[in-house]
């Protein structure tokens, strides 16, 4: 599933730090980049201390070993690992500040809340204390001593009340605010379990940039339930469970670098790293196999479920809109398709005046 244009250097023979042999002299004709020769190194202090090279020890010492290498590798590490970066810490913070504001409205509104119960509790006891007072006094000039005071209660009690109604607003408004801010920084798509489009087009920006910059290959492909077997379908509930079916084949299926989302109204899509048309093509075929073999029963009737799946080579000379609109295209046109998917081909570029 994995595919790029990149020419990749001879690291099968991978030298310890103890050897003389230098990094980088086994492929003569073309020398290997510092970062590579960097690379080799971390791979080869990882297992010169008998630990597994798995991505976490790998990432360990190669923060740990770059410290002690020159200003410039340094620099040349950093501004890749920014095309690389994702921000995730700072997002967090940011997102967990804007929780902490929004829980602090709620308590705070609660307790205005507690303080009307207990204004609420008292005008009772008041009218209660005036009811005996009235119970007790035949004298009709006290009955209506006990009535003005009473009225003077309750004016008192109604200003109070119309300040903590206003402190209720302000509360609500403030904690309104908030949860919209972190919704709208939210990655996650709860009703599907995937991400949502939000973090999609934004990890497909970032795609682009490293595409542009690194030269590989990597391919968008778009996702839905195919529309001929919804419109066979006349159960709204039956469709959904059968769309949170196909988001958790996606997930099952997909590997770790993948990005897996819900574009909006049922289409999924999945951004392929370092991967070419022709494997993008193998993965798709793959996943409408196996969505093919998958089984639903409505009722007492059998469904097999079908997808249509659109195909698009991430280029570095599109923009996003573009690309997305590129594999919807090519998704709507693959629901026309015995096999259910379609790849979308860039048209070629015109000869130039006087060639070919």
């Amino acid at each position: 599933m994995a595919g790029s244009i990149r020419k990749r250097r001879n690291i099968k023979s991978v030298p310890t730090p103890n050897d003389s042999v230098p990094f980088g002299t086994a492929d003569i004709n073309e020398p290997a980049s510092e970062m590579e020769v960097y690379a080799k190194e971390v791979l080869a202090s990882l297992i010169n201390d008998n630990l597994p090279p798995t991505p976490n020890n790998f990432s360990l010492y190669f923060d740990r070993l770059l410290e002690d290498k020159s200003e410039s590798l340094r620099k040349q590490i950093s501004a890749v690992l920014e095309l690389e970066e994702d921000n995730d810490a700072e997002k967090t913070i940011a997102l967990e500040k804007s929780l902490k504001q929004g829980f602090s409205s709620i308590r705070n509104l609660l307790q205005v809340l507690a303080n009307i119960y207990k204004n609420m509790t008292l005008m009772s006891k008041l009218l209660d204390k005036r009811k005996a007072e009235l119970g007790t006094s035949p004298d009709e000039q006290m009955a209506m001593h006990v009535i003005d005071t009473l009225q003077d209660d309750l004016d008192k009690l109604n200003g109070i009340l119309k300040k903590q109604v206003e402190q209720i607003k302000q509360h609500y408004d403030q904690t309104a605010s908030l949860i919209k801010n972190v919704e709208q920084d939210t990655i996650f798509d709860n009703r599907y379990g995937v991400y949502n489009k939000r973090y999609l087009l934004s990890k497909l920006e970032q795609e682009l940039s490293l595409v542009s910059e690194f030269k590989h290959h990597s391919s968008l492909i778009m996702i839905e339930l195919s529309k001929s077997l919804v419109s066979d379908i006349a159960n709204e509930k039956a469709v959904t469970l059968m769309v949170r079916t196909i988001a958790r084949l996606l997930m099952k299926t997909s590997r770790r670098s993948d990005i897996v989302a819900h574009y909006g109204k049922g289409v999924f899509a999945v951004i392929l790293k370092h991967t070419d048309l022709a494997n993008a093509q193998k993965a798709a075929e793959r996943l409408c196999d196996l969505v093919s073999s998958s089984n639903f029963f409505l009722a007492e009737r059998e469904i097999h479920l079908k997808i249509s799946v659109g195909i698009k080579a991430i280029m570095a000379d599109q923009g996003v809109e573009e690309q997305v609109i590129h594999a919807l295209d090519a998704m709507s046109a693959a629901d026309k398709i015995p096999s259910g998917y379609k790849v979308h081909r860039e048209p070629e570029a015109a000869p130039e005046e006087g060639k070919g």
